[in-house]
């Protein structure tokens, strides 16, 4: 019984790696039904770039800056929006989420035992896309108990398209993360030969695994978020 406190965050954790595969290959999930989510947004920058070497570098530099300010901050919705007013995407920058209730699914086991909640603790699933005016940012699932919330946190998740982060805001969360991948590296990438076309990118970009605590360590939230090429939804560096 004394491993279990250790097993368990492992067992979640190769949970959540499966999605960051299917994200890479465009396979579905083992065992899920994971419908496309519409969407009145874009889902990849309404921008063209270059394909030139020095464009895939400035690509992948930026993905890696996002990158780091998403780990430097525990809320990955406020990163977004300095991310959409530093580069103008979006006008105001302003992100907010459009939920899909159809593609929400009960909590798996693993998740349930990372969140501390038995078979009869409510864990919601929240899933989501993280808009910026007409472009797509990310796409997330988000478990969490709403016991751990307050009545008005719950029902503003409920019955708004406000994101989680905004929502939780107040209860000045702790962010854990699990697991970060960078999907797409177009400068370690060959270039085509012939004359420069249009530099093709790829539908997700980096894929972040986290769990939100409360101050005194107490988890609330799991996360599974991937990021969309939308995030370079502005004009390449020249």
């Amino acid at each position: 019984m004394f491993l279990l406190p250790v097993m368990l965050p492992l067992v979640f954790l190769v949970c959540l790696l499966a999605p960051a595969r299917a994200l890479e290959t465009g396979a579905p999930q083992p065992g899920s039904h994971q419908p496309e989510m519409p969407s009145q947004a874009m889902p990849s920058p309404a921008i063209v770039w270059p394909d030139t070497a020095a464009t895939r570098r400035a690509a992948q530099d930026f993905i890696e800056t996002l990158n780091r300010a998403l780990l430097a901050q525990p809320s990955a919705t406020l990163t977004l929006e300095r991310w959409c007013g530093a580069h103008g995407i979006g006008d105001p920058a302003l992100v907010r989420a459009e939920r899909e209730r159809a593609g929400e699914d009960p909590a798996p086991e693993e998740v349930r035992a990372l969140l501390g909640a038995d078979a009869q603790t409510p864990v919601r699933h929240r899933r989501v896309r993280l808009t910026c005016g007409a472009i797509v940012l990310s796409e997330a699932d988000n478990y969490y108990r709403p016991d751990r919330l307050t009545a008005e946190m719950n029902a503003i998740l409920d019955a708004t398209d406000t994101p989680f982060g905004k929502v939780v805001r107040p209860l000045d969360f702790r962010r854990r993360t699990l697991e970060t991948r960078l999907l797409w590296q177009p400068a370690d990438e060959p270039r085509p030969s012939g004359a420069a076309g249009p530099l093709v990118m790829p539908r997700f970009v980096l894929a972040h695994r986290a769990v939100l605590s409360l101050p005194d360590g107490t988890p609330f939230s799991a996360l599974i978020e991937r990021y969309t090429s939308g995030v370079l939804a502005f004009p390449a560096p020249k």
